[in-house]
């Protein structure tokens, strides 16, 4: 039962401390002058080997900062304010609110996705789109510092929280959907042309598992080979005391962070070996750049058991959006009802994670959406990450995601 896993997570909590707590002793005990001067190049790998625990355990135990101060404006730069637009208790919306705008630009809602990391992965993309947009970004809350009686949040909470920051937003909204909730953003899509609503600016969806079926990974592969009970049993925990979110059941950013990291075990094991290597020797630009990646990627946070588990059966095994089979707050969801809303794809030559076919299935799955109003970018050369991160991302993807934009802002907006 998962609630036996809370001495599992109760333990993890109190090793970690312990362990950062040898790595500060030992950093402090080898980084003496006496030492050093006693023990010559083994002190100085002592010390290194410390120091990269220390701070791998800091970046997992925390969530990174934005680190977004200013932005280019025109020919001049802006200072830049991050403020909270709305709060709700399963996560935040957040705006980068530029202190001298231009008069008109396009308002871009960036969904980020709920999958292990903060929002803060996207710093790149925040970035390259805030000279030319109005960006706002869904920052989800940490699951564990989420009280109980605030219920619970599965994939159609997450949905609606979509659909009440659509309508906080206002029309002619742009909406950038990266990885994992590319097929929540369009079911949400969908459901603001049901309800009604006008239809969104356009709808960007990025590397993400539409019909993770139509091309395998070892993502897919593992999420078709395990029941959802035997999920329930192996990775549900339960939040220990320690935190505000006591008693509720999630699935911990660590046992995600361990899953990930084995996908790619020998690259991340060289990575360290390496960085232990360049601390030892003083080798500084080499240690910044591992740490400017291993900072943010080692920065975890846990999900709700339950959206995690509804992912995972209701998007990939039952593949309920590639279907056109979604039920939302009680009813099914047509694919065929987006009309009016114009889409752009965008997938990675080489992503491992979300195959090149499993988001641009959204192309197919909308067949009452115009063909003019249709798009798919395929950056061939570009992994997973590299999408919405990097030199790809700013000199290719981004430029393709802001033209597609512009070419559906109203005509007011491009004067």
């Amino acid at each position: 039962m998962p609630g036996a896993n809370l001495l599992t997570y109760e333990l993890a909590h109190m090793s970690i401390g312990g362990l950062a707590r040898t790595a500060e002793i030992t950093h402090r005990f080898w980084s003496q002058p006496v030492i050093r001067s006693l023990s010559g190049p083994m002190s100085a790998a002592f010390e290194a080997a410390a120091l990269l625990t220390q701070r791998s355990i800091v970046a997992a135990q925390s969530k990174p900062d934005w680190r977004i101060t200013e932005t280019v404006v025109g020919d001049g730069v802006s200072p830049v304010e991050l403020e909270i637009a709305n709060a709700l208790p399963f996560g935040d919306l957040i705006h980068f609110r530029k202190l001298n705008p231009p008069r008109r630009e396009p308002k871009v809602l960036v969904v980020a996705p709920k999958s292990g990391h903060f929002a803060t992965l996207l710093r790149d993309t925040v970035t390259r789109l805030l000279p030319e947009a109005d960006v706002y970004v869904t920052d989800w809350r940490n699951a564990r510092d989420v009280p109980v009686i605030e219920g619970s949040f599965d994939v159609e909470g997450y949905v609606a929280y979509l659909l009440r920051w659509f309508d906080l937003l206002g029309p002619d909204l742009h909406v950038v959907g990266v990885c994992q909730p590319a097929p929540l953003a369009l079911i949400a899509a969908v459901e603001q042309e049901r309800t009604g609503r006008a239809p969104l600016g356009s709808l960007v969806l990025m590397g993400g598992p539409v019909d993770p079926a139509a091309a395998p990974t070892e993502v897919t592969k593992f999420a078709d080979s395990i029941s959802i009970d035997a999920l329930r049993r192996s990775s549900i925990h339960r939040v220990p005391h320690a935190y505000p979110g006591r008693g509720r059941l999630v699935y911990p950013g660590a046992v995600q962070l361990a899953a990930f990291m084995s996908m790619n075990l020998d690259r991340h094991s060289r990575a360290f070996q390496q960085q232990w290597l360049d601390l030892a020797s003083g080798n500084h630009a080499q240690v910044d750049r591992h740490n400017a990646f291993y900072d943010e990627y080692l920065a975890v946070m846990d999900m709700t058991a339950e959206f995690y588990l509804t992912t995972v059966e209701r998007i990939f095994q039952r593949r309920e959006v590639a279907a056109n089979s979604f039920v939302y707050a009680g009813r099914h969801v047509s694919l065929e009802e987006l009309r009016g809303t114009p889409l752009l794809v965008v997938e990675g030559g080489r992503d491992d994670i979300a195959a090149p076919g499993q988001c641009a299935a959204a192309l197919d799955l909308t067949t009452r959406l115009p063909k003019k109003l249709k798009l798919r970018h395929l950056e061939a050369e570009a992994g997973h990450y590299a999408i919405f991160s990097g030199s790809k991302w700013r000199s290719s993807v981004a430029p393709t995601i802001l033209g597609f934009m512009n070419r559906f802002e109203p005509a007011k907006a491009r004067t």
